[in-house]
């Protein structure tokens, strides 16, 4: 690699946040990029992929041995569990064992940053304070977030390198076969939908169509988190990162349902893990008529993932003036951020 240039490993490239985080750095033309996941991918421009299944410490160790001119860390990986508690103990293990690795063999290491979220703020478990600041108090454990937040704050200590925690809402952008993924989740609602010629209905508590909400777009994510691992003046800080506005989905779904041309109907709660359990073969029916690419419904379907923020019958919200106050100014109008999105499947032909 390029021994001018920075040196970032993305972990967890092939995620919404990781995919688009590669993207970004690929085209500042700044950076040399090193993609690791369990999944690997393909290289390409100052790019090459690792496959790595990071739970395991000497198979890290080994794997990532030879990224010895290695700058910045990026980590967005995520496994999930069934309960929160057990979530805990994998995905601190995962950051442990990259960063580890990593640092045992790159000298040059400047930041290490950190993918966080609103379960900092207890926003999973129900209503808390909004909007949240990042100097809010913690909750009661267990929260692998924190855990992983103060492992770093421990590691970095006595260390040329800092670190950055990144806090957005509901990321939202491109990447398939990701079980967070919530506009895919409606842009595959939609479409079958239309297909069975139902209403687009919105299936959350009736609670959570009036509530507030927020997302994050995750171009701005990827800006807002380059910005912070090569600003000096956030070195081992938090910050908030969201869109900049604010919307109910009562005013957001009708509009929704408008650009995939669909009629609305009263709102009916319903679990959209039950209800669209039985839907592939509609699904395979819609890829084969419309010639679409072919795209297994496991790699669409993150209808769990879409149960969880449309059952948020509170305000979700977070501040994010802490970084406009250190120089991040962009903003997204969520809409326009649906619609680039909806318009982006329709181009790679994973919806019709």
């Amino acid at each position: 690699m390029n021994q001018t240039k920075r040196v970032a490993v993305v972990v967890g490239a092939r995620g919404v946040i990781g995919s688009n985080l590669v993207r970004h750095l690929q085209s500042s033309g700044d950076w040399d990029v090193v993609g690791v996941s369990r999944r690997g991918g393909d290289d390409g421009p100052r790019l090459r992929h690792i496959s790595v299944d990071l739970l395991d410490a000497e198979g890290t160790r080994r794997k990532l041995s030879p990224l010895t001119d290695v700058t910045h860390i990026f980590y967005a990986a995520f496994q999930d569990r069934p309960t929160w508690t057990e979530l805990v103990p994998p995905n601190v293990a995962m950051l442990v064992n990259a960063v580890s690795a990593i640092e045992a063999v790159s000298p040059g290491l400047e930041h290490v940053s950190l993918m966080q979220g609103y379960k900092v703020y207890g926003a999973h478990l129900g209503p808390f304070k909004t909007p949240a600041r990042e100097s809010d108090p913690p909750h009661m454990p267990p929260e692998f977030n924190v855990d992983q937040q103060q492992f770093l704050e421990t590691r970095q200590r006595g260390k040329a390198w800092t670190w950055s925690a990144i806090r957005p809402s509901v990321v939202c952008g491109f990447a398939l076969g990701n079980p967070m993924n919530l506009a895919l989740v409606i842009a595959v609602y939609a479409t079958l939908c239309k297909k069975l010629g139902v209403p687009f209905r919105f299936p959350g508590a009736p609670g959570a169509y009036t509530s507030l909400i927020e997302m994050t777009d995750a171009g701005l994510l990827a800006e807002a988190t380059v910005w912070a691992a090569t600003t000096p003046e956030c070195a081992n800080q938090a910050f908030n990162i969201n869109n900049g506005d604010l919307f109910r989905w009562n005013d957001m779904w009708p509009r929704i349902a408008s650009y995939f041309e669909l009629a609305t109907a009263p709102a009916l709660p319903m679990s959209l893990d039950v209800v669209m359990a039985d839907k592939e073969p509609v699904w395979d029916a819609i890829v084969a008529e419309n010639g679409l690419a072919e795209t297994p419904y496991s790699d669409v379907s993150s209808w769990a993932f879409g149960d969880f923020v449309f059952a948020w019958d509170y305000d979700v919200m977070a501040d994010g003036s802490k970084a406009r106050r250190l120089g991040f100014h962009r903003f997204v109008d969520t809409e326009a951020m649906f619609v680039d999105i909806f318009d982006d499947l329709r181009k790679r032909k994973i919806i019709p």
